[in-house]
C-alpha cells in the first residue's frame, strides 16, 4: 500500500527504517508530545517497524505509514491511523515528524493525504484527532488539516509529567482541503500566531517603577505562601472573587488550574510580579476572550506590603504592549467594582480610558455590583 501525493511516498514501515526511527525519537519534542518509550532504544524502533505495525495492519487496527520524500525516499515523518473500528467507521490518527524534516509542512501534508485515503480507499466515516493540551504544534497541524476541535476530554493514557486534560477533533469526509489549497491556520492567520507564542515557554517580561525593575514571570510554587496572604488581606476580599476564606489548597489549585492551564491551552498569560529580590509583590493576568481572540482583559492584586509604590501601573503596562505587539490584540478590557479607586487609579496610570458603568454588572459575593469598565487601545501606548 502506497499513497503518493503532494512531493511526498507515504508507505509501511520496513526493516531498514528503524535506525532513523531510533534517531528521529530521540528528539526531545517527540518524548513529550508522543507516548513513545523513554528512554527510546534501539529494539524499540525494531519491534515498532517489524513487530507492531505490520501486526496492526494484518489485524485490520491500524494503518501506520512512514513518510518519506516522494523523490529521495528520505524518512520524514510517521503518520497513520490507530484505533480504527470498522463497525464504526471511525479510527483516531497521529503523527511527529523528525526534527531534520520541520518547517516544511510535511506533517499537514501527510495527514491531509491519509485522510483522503481513509475516506475514499478504506471508506471510513470520522477520524479523530488528539492531544494534551499545550501541544500547539499538533494543533496546528490538526486545524490545517481540516479538523475541527471541539473540546476537552480527560487522556486515558496521559504523557509522564504531562497535563491530564487533551484537546479533541474530528474530521468527516468532504472536509479535507486539497493539496494546493491553503486550508485554515495558514502561516498568516491569528491561529498560527498564537500557536507559535503559546507552544513556548511563557517568556519572562520586564518593568520598571522609578527606579525599581520588576520582573513579569510566570508564578512558581515559592510564591503560593505570598498569594496566601495576599488573598487573607480584608482588602483583597472586599474587592476580588478570590475563595474567602483564602487557603494554601486554593493557591495551589490556582497555580495548577488557572495559571499554568491557562498557558497550556493558548487562552491567556498569568504572571507574578516580582521585586529586583525575586520575591512576589503582586498578580497580573491577560485572559483573551473566548467569543473574540482579538480582545482580552486584566485583572490583578497587589500584596499589601507592596501596595503604593506604583508597581501595578508598570506591570500592566508591559503586559498590555506584550499583548498587543505579540498576540495582535486589538483591545484590552479592565473592570472593577465601583469604589474600587485603587484599581481604577492604577488602570489609569497604565493609559486605561474609563468608559461607564454596569449597573449590576457582575456577582460580587452574593450579590449584583455595579461595575466600572474601561480598556486600552494599542495606539494609548502610543
Amino acid at each position: 500500500m502506497e499513497i503518493i501525493e503532494d512531493g511526498l511516498l507515504l508507505r509501511p514501515w520496513r526493516a531498514e527504517d528503524a535506525d532513523a526511527v531510533h534517531r528521529a525519537c530521540q528528539d526531545p519534542d517527540i518524548q513529550r508530545w508522543t507516548t513513545v518509550p523513554r528512554p527510546y532504544r534501539p529494539e524499540h524502533a525494531v519491534d515498532f517497524v517489524t513487530g507492531s505495525s505490520p501486526a496492526a495492519w494484518a489485524n485490520g487496527s491500524g494503518a501506520e505509514f512512514a513518510v518519506c520524500d516522494a523523490a529521495t525516499g528520505e524518512l520524514l515523518a510517521s503518520c497513520g491511523l490507530v484505533s480504527i473500528d470498522p463497525g464504526l467507521g471511525s479510527a483516531e490518527i497521529g503523527y511527529w515528524t523528525a526534527p531534520w524534516a520541520r518547517g516544511r509542512g510535511v506533517a499537514v501534508r501527510a495527514t491531509r493525504a491519509i485522510a483522503r485515503w481513509a475516506f475514499d480507499v478504506a471508506k471510513l466515516r470520522r477520524l479523530i484527532w488528539q492531544a494534551e493540551i499545550g501541544n500547539h504544534a499538533s494543533r496546528l497541524v490538526a486545524l490545517r488539516a481540516g479538523f475541527r476541535i471541539e473540546g476537552e476530554l480527560r487522556l486515558a493514557q496521559p504523557a509522564v509529567g504531562g497535563r491530564r486534560e487533551g484537546w479533541l477533533g474530528s474530521l468527516l469526509p468532504g472536509e479535507v482541503p486539497a493539496p494546493d489549497e491553503p486550508g485554515p491556520a495558514g502561516p498568516d492567520t491569528l491561529a498560527a500566531r498564537r500557536a507559535a507564542v503559546f507552544g513556548r515557554p511563557q517568556p519572562v517580561l520586564f518593568a520598571t517603577s522609578g527606579t525599581t525593575e520588576l520582573r513579569l514571570r510566570p508564578m512558581e510554587e515559592r510564591d503560593l505562601d505570598a498569594v496566601v496572604a495576599t488573598c487573607q488581606d480584608e482588602q483583597t476580599v472586599r474587592w476580588t472573587t478570590v475563595p474567602h476564606p483564602y487557603h494554601r489548597e486554593h493557591a495551589e489549585g490556582f497555580l495548577r488550574d488557572v495559571t499554568q492551564a491557562a498557558w497550556a491551552r493558548g487562552t491567556g498569560a498569568s504572571y507574578a510580579v516580582a521585586d529586583p529580590d525575586g520575591r512576589y509583590v503582586a498578580s497580573i493576568d491577560l485572559r483573551i476572550s473566548p467569543s473574540d481572540p482579538l480582545v482580552a482583559d486584566v485583572g490583578f492584586m497587589t500584596a499589601p506590603s507592596a501596595r503604593g509604590r506604583g508597581y501595578l501601573p508598570a506591570a500592566l503596562t508591559a503586559l498590555c504592549a506584550w499583548g498587543f505587539t505579540t498576540l495582535g490584540l486589538a483591545r484590552i478590557e479592565w473592570r472593577a467594582n465601583v469604589g474600587n479607586t485603587a484599581s481604577r487609579r492604577a488602570a489609569e496610570k497604565a493609559g486605561f480610558v474609563v468608559e461607564g458603568t454596569l449597573r449590576g454588572g457582575v456577582q460580587h459575593r452574593a450579590e449584583r455590583q455595579d461595575v466600572w469598565v474601561g480598556a486600552l487601545l494599542p495606539e494609548d501606548l502610543a
